[in-house]
C-alpha cells in the first residue's frame, strides 16, 4: 500500500471507530433506561373487566422486572462487545497513521495524533479495569468522552501526515510519550471516579435507577485512590525522567521553563498533593475528589490548552508539529 493509502485507511478506521463508539453509547444509554423503576400500572374497572374477557394480560411486577434485568443484562453486554469492537478499529488507525508517514514512525507525531492515542489509552485501560474494579456503571461516561474527543481531534486538530522533525526523531519520544499516555488514561479514569463521588455525595444513596449502580461511596473513593496510585509514578517517570533526557538530547538542556514543562509540573505537584494528604492528613472523601478533579483539569489543559493559548512552547502540536532544535 502507498502512503496516501495508509493515511486514507487510517482516516476511515477513525470514522468507523466513531460511529462504533457512538452505538456503544446507545447501547449503554438504553441499559442506563432500563434501570428506571416503572410507575406502577393502575387496573381501572374496564380494565379489570376486559382482562376477565380474555384480553392480553398485564405482565405483574416480578415479571416486569425480570424482564428489565433481562434487558439491562442484553444491552449492557453488547455496550462491552461494541466498546471492544471501536477500541480494536481505533487501534487499526494508529497502526495506519503510523505506516502513512514515510519513514515509517509512532502515531503521535502531532497534537491530532496525540488526542486519538490518548482516548485509545483511555478506552484500553477502561477495558483492562471492567472486571477488576466492577466499572460496569462508567461505560457511557467513558464512551462519551472517548467519542467527543475524537470528534474535536477530527474537526479541529486533523493534519496531514508529515515526518518528524529532528527534536520529535528520537527513541525516547516514545519511552516518554508511552508513558505520559498511560498516566494520562488513568488519571482521566480516576476523575470520572471522582466526579461521580461528588455526585453521589451529593444527591445520596438511590436504591433504583442509573445511580444506584453506581458503587457505594467508600468503594469509589478506594477504587480512586488505588487508581491514582498507580498512575503518579508513571506521571513522575514520564515527566521527571524521561522528559528531561529527551529536552536534553533535542535541546541541550534538561529544564527550558517551557509552558508545557511547567505545567506537566504543576499536574505532578496536584497529584503529589493529593496522595500525600491522602496517607498523612488522612483527606478522604469529597476532599480527595475536588483535589483529583483539579489535578485532572491541569492534566488536560497542559495536553491540549497550551497548544492553543501558548506562543513560546516548544511543544506545540496545534497545528503540525513546531518542535524545533534550539540554535
Amino acid at each position: 500500500m502507498t502512503d496516501a493509502a495508509w493515511e486514507n485507511l487510517s482516516d476511515q478506521a477513525v470514522a468507523v471507530a466513531g460511529i462504533v463508539y457512538f452505538l456503544a453509547l446507545l447501547a449503554h444509554l438504553v441499559e442506563w433506561a432500563s434501570l428506571r423503576e416503572p410507575a406502577p400500572a393502575r387496573a381501572s374497572a374496564g380494565a379489570a373487566g376486559a382482562a376477565s374477557e380474555g384480553a392480553v394480560a398485564v405482565e405483574t411486577g416480578p415479571d416486569r422486572a425480570a424482564g428489565r434485568e433481562r434487558r439491562v443484562a442484553m444491552f449492557g453486554r453488547l455496550g462491552l462487545l461494541l466498546t471492544g469492537l471501536a477500541g480494536a478499529v481505533h487501534f487499526v488507525a494508529l497502526l495506519a497513521r503510523g505506516l502513512a508517514a514515510d519513514p515509517n514512525r509512532v502515531p503521535w507525531g502531532n497534537m491530532y495524533e496525540f488526542t486519538v492515542s490518548g482516548t485509545f489509552v483511555v478506552t484500553v485501560m477502561y477495558l483492562v479495569l471492567y472486571r477488576r474494579f466492577s466499572l460496569a456503571w462508567m461505560a457511557p461516561i467513558v464512551t462519551a468522552f472517548v467519542l467527543s474527543t475524537l470528534m474535536v481531534s477530527v474537526i479541529w486538530l486533523h493534519s496531514e501526515v508529515t515526518p518528524l522533525t529532528e527534536a520529535l526523531n528520537s527513541y525516547w519520544l516514545v519511552i516518554h510519550v508511552v508513558s505520559a499516555v498511560i498516566a494520562t488514561g488513568a488519571f482521566t479514569l480516576g476523575g470520572i471516579l471522582s466526579a461521580a463521588y461528588l455526585v453521589k455525595d451529593r444527591r445520596g444513596e438511590a436504591t433504583s435507577g442509573p445511580l444506584a449502580r453506581v458503587p457505594s461511596l467508600p468503594t469509589l473513593d478506594r477504587v480512586s485512590y488505588r487508581i491514582h496510585a498507580f498512575a503518579f509514578p508513571v506521571w513522575t517517570f514520564a515527566v521527571l525522567i524521561t522528559g528531561p533526557i529527551w529536552a536534553h538530547e533535542a535541546w541541550s538542556s534538561y529544564w527550558n521553563w517551557d509552558p508545557k514543562e511547567v505545567w506537566a509540573f504543576i499536574t505532578w505537584v496536584v497529584y503529589a498533593a493529593y496522595l500525600h494528604a491522602r496517607s498523612t492528613a488522612g483527606w478522604k472523601g469529597r476532599n480527595a475528589a475536588i483535589l483529583a478533579l483539579v489535578g485532572v483539569a491541569t492534566l488536560w489543559f497542559n495536553f491540549i490548552g497550551i497548544n492553543f493559548f501558548s506562543t513560546t512552547s516548544q511543544h506545540s502540536y496545534a497545528e503540525i508539529v513546531t518542535v524545533v532544535a534550539r540554535p
